[in-house]
């Protein structure tokens, strides 16, 4: 093909491999493509798309000639998308110098990009533009063909050894130029400016690095970072994160809210929540995205640790280092911290609050632990003991203090609202004690801590946004900002930069998230002696199904109660790795926040008494009314995290109550009619013998009548209104529909028939055993009452 007609099917190419912008043609299904289901396909599209591939070959061909290809602004991130659509140019150099507009009359404003630009933003996209897929198997995102491309292409381009390869080229020359702007610059404060002349030219492409030649070899090492940043954690404003941090702010929600709800369009309110709401969409990230994104966040702590030791002579190192160096001394800092950390409080704040959460919490752990992918090797005397947190890495905690304090109190407060006697639940506590109690890991938090609350000097109103972002004149490369020396100032510029200079700071080791931190003990407390009190029911239960239970009749069937828990299902390794890391994540807890072990100790004891005399779990929360029990808001939250429960038991007339799984449907409808005609034609006999004083009266008692007995325990108010019926003397003969009592009849007149016992003998046997056994019970017990189960 000539270079023409590969330009014209590019732009198809591309979309028939990664799908439509609009989701309706989903290509090639990178994401659920998998090695072990399709193994042909799998490889053959690694092998098409690898870096060194026939695909990136033809981009790198096209880029050679300085193509464009036209990728509309309306599928970019909802903060970049309103921002060029009104008119105000983001930060990011990504998009300099791309913007272009319809010239005849076309609709939506369009980016001017290259092939190599082109190509990784339908890859990128991809991940959030195909949701709905369909799947026919279970899918492991990990082993996806997606994932395993993300990983190669960070490693081609961002390699942690050695420099990036060129890209293939049949130039004499060798590699590829980076691209050259076709027609100058439009100045991009143009964009707040209404002139119409400027704003209707098309605007050319400009690379994103200096026109300096050194610096060429890592333009798309730029691009390809910046491109994965902007579709997968561009999603919500910074400015928009800010302005909702202000209680002036909420208040104005809370009316818009209102408003909405009376009807009052035209308030004040509503204009004021849709300006916040301009630079932000409705995204929910996926678990697999989640995934991905901490695919990056760990090559990227890896590329960044792969940097070479400084120099001692500065003047050295301004002569020596290269761009590829250079890159990765500021590619954390300057363009991923402040868009993960607004995508993380993002997260804590929305997440359903599940064991999906691992993801996310997973990948907040792998950024905080930058020293996880650092290649240092230990000394081979060393024992295997928690590594201590060295004092080089103080600078990185400084700097990304919020990323410490801040979101492990939002994780405080997800964890008082989740059910910790779930393994999975635990598991999270636990993880995340465990990283925070590393040694001297708390005490650089704290250094932190104290720096930030240092009285202020002079800080200038808005000098620390130099030191978050690149300049806008291009590149990081292009015009360096001053080297900050003052730990204090880094640290305050980190977190005015993050959530603006009206930010009250709420301290990790204060006096509030104390509370907080016991209040998660006591909850952890709590969870391990419901957790306990689950493993004794489950073997009690496993123990009363044994083989001979098919011989008794138990009283738990009939009344229909129910005692089990949704961790009866999961089994007692289960529940004993929760009361593991329940106990481990509160030895670390007390670690981090220095806890006092007699106040620990005496919350465990009050935990424990927590129990009744029968080892039971008390009653949900509640207060005594004249209508019965009401239950607290702690009763609620109880309730819903599984930590106490009502014993729920069908307390109606047990011949009405409806047919169970183990009943035969038309036994207890004709016994039911049988039990029904007899009562009625012989009512007043028993009622008489039922009456008399002697033996023959007790034992008529102890067979014929069914008391309503007030139990022992709690009601609702529902059931105590129900308690005061009573039933006279009657016949159940309900029990014999049972399939458990068939099946032990139908096995004793077996047994019988061995010792050649007929149906008649057996049967006369039976009915003598039973009153030989109701007489004796007679003489103990009124109460008790076999026949009716």
């Amino acid at each position: 093909f000539s270079l023409k007609e590969l330009h014209g099917i590019f732009p198809w190419l591309v979309e028939n491999i990664f799908g439509s912008l609009d989701g309706i043609i989903v290509g090639w299904n990178l994401r659920c493509l998998q090695g072990r289901t399709n193994p042909t396909e799998y490889s053959v599209a690694l092998d098409f798309l690898d870096p060194s591939g026939p695909m990136m070959k033809l981009v790198y061909k096209l880029q050679a000639e300085e193509y464009r290809y036209d990728f509309p602004v309306s599928y970019l991130p909802g903060p970049v998308k309103a921002s060029i659509q009104e008119q105000v140019l983001p930060e990011c150099s990504l998009y300099h110098n791309k913007v272009q507009f319809p010239s005849s009359g076309g609709l939506g404003l369009n980016l001017a990009l290259n092939p190599f630009e082109y190509y990784m933003f339908y890859f990128a996209i991809s991940l959030i533009t195909q949701k709905n897929s369909p799947v026919t198997h279970h899918v492991s995102p990990s082993n996806s063909a997606y994932f395993i491309l993300v990983d190669t292409y960070l490693k081609c381009f961002l390699p942690t050894e050695g420099s990036v390869l060129p890209p293939p080229s049949s130039n004499p020359g060798g590699a590829i130029p980076s691209p050259a702007p076709r027609s100058p610059a439009v100045p991009f404060t143009s964009y707040g400016m209404h002139h119409t002349s400027l704003l209707k030219r098309h605007i050319a492409h400009q690379p994103s690095v200096n026109a300096d030649p050194a610096s060429q070899e890592i333009w798309r090492s730029e691009t390809l970072l910046q491109v994965f940043v902007e579709m997968w954690l561009h999603h919500y404003s910074l400015e928009m994160y800010q302005k909702m941090q202000s209680p002036h702010v909420k208040l104005e929600v809370l009316h818009y809210r209102l408003s909405i709800s009376s009807k009052h369009h035209g308030s004040p309110a509503q204009s004021s929540y849709q300006a916040l709401h301009a630079y932000q969409e409705s995204f929910k990230p996926t678990e697999e995205h989640v995934l991905v994104v901490r695919l990056l966040v760990k090559h990227l702590h890896a590329f960044s640790n792969s940097l070479k030791p400084e120099p001692l002579s500065p003047s050295a190192h301004s002569h020596t280092a290269s761009p590829l160096e250079e890159f990765k001394r500021v590619v954390i800092p300057r363009f991923v911290q402040e868009k993960l950390y607004i995508f993380l409080q993002h997260c804590f704040g929305h997440w359903p609050l599940d064991a999906s959460f691992r993801a996310v919490l997973e990948m907040w752990l792998s950024y905080l632990q930058p020293w996880r992918y650092a290649p240092e090797k230990l000394p081979q005397s060393e024992e295997p003991l928690p590594r201590s947190v060295s004092e080089k890495w103080a600078a990185f905690i400084q700097e990304n203090l919020l990323m410490y304090t801040k979101l492990f109190i939002g994780f405080l407060n997800r964890a008082l609202r989740t059910d910790l006697v779930s393994p999975k639940n635990a598991l999270m506590v636990f993880r995340v004690a465990k990283v925070f109690a590393q040694p001297n890991l708390a005490e650089m938090i704290l250094k932190g801590e104290q720096l930030f609350l240092e009285p202020e000097l002079v800080i200038p109103h808005r000098q620390h946004r130099l030191f978050m972002s690149p300049t806008i004149g291009g590149g990081f490369l292009s015009s360096w900002p001053p080297a900050i020396t003052d730990a204090s100032f880094k640290v305050k510029s980190h977190v005015y930069s993050l959530e603006g200079q009206d930010f009250q700071y709420k301290q990790m080791f204060g006096a509030e998230v104390r509370n907080l931190v016991l209040k998660l003990a006591q909850l952890i407390c709590q969870a391990q002696q419901t957790a306990k009190s689950i493993s004794d029911h489950s073997s009690e239960t496993t123990a009363s199904q044994s083989f001979f239970s098919w011989f008794r009749f138990t009283s738990s069937e009939m009344n229909g109660s129910y005692t089990g828990n949704d961790l009866d299902e999961i089994g007692q390794d289960s529940i004993k790795k929760t009361d593991e890391y329940l106990e481990k994540a509160l030895e670390y807890l007390c670690q981090i926040f220095k806890l006092n072990e007699a106040q620990l100790t005496q919350m465990m004891m009050k935990c424990g008494t927590a129990q009744d005399e029968n080892g039971k779990n008390q009653l949900p929360d509640c207060i005594e009314s004249e209508n019965g029990l009401i239950l607290t808001p702690l009763g609620r939250y109880q309730i819903i995290n599984g930590l106490r429960r009502f014993e729920v038991r069908y307390r109606g007339d047990t011949e009405l109550q409806p047919i169970r799984s183990y009943e035969n449907a038309t036994l207890v409808r004709l016994l039911f009619r049988l039990s029904s005609a007899l009562n009625e034609r012989f009512a007043d006999q028993m009622d008489e013998l039922c009456s008399r004083e002697d033996f023959v009266g007790r034992l008529c008692r102890y067979h014929l009548t069914n008391p309503r007995l007030i139990q022992k325990i709690r009601h609702s108010p529902v059931v105590r209104d129900r308690t005061s019926q009573n039933w006279g003397p009657r016949i159940s003969l309900r029990f014999l529909a049972s399939y458990r009592t068939l099946m032990s009849l139908l096995m004793i007149y077996f047994i019988a028939s061995w010792f050649y016992i007929g149906p008649v003998g057996c049967t006369f046997i039976i009915l003598i055993g039973y009153f030989l056994y109701a007489v004796i019970m007679t003489f103990f017990s009124e109460e008790w009452k076999p026949h009716e189960h």
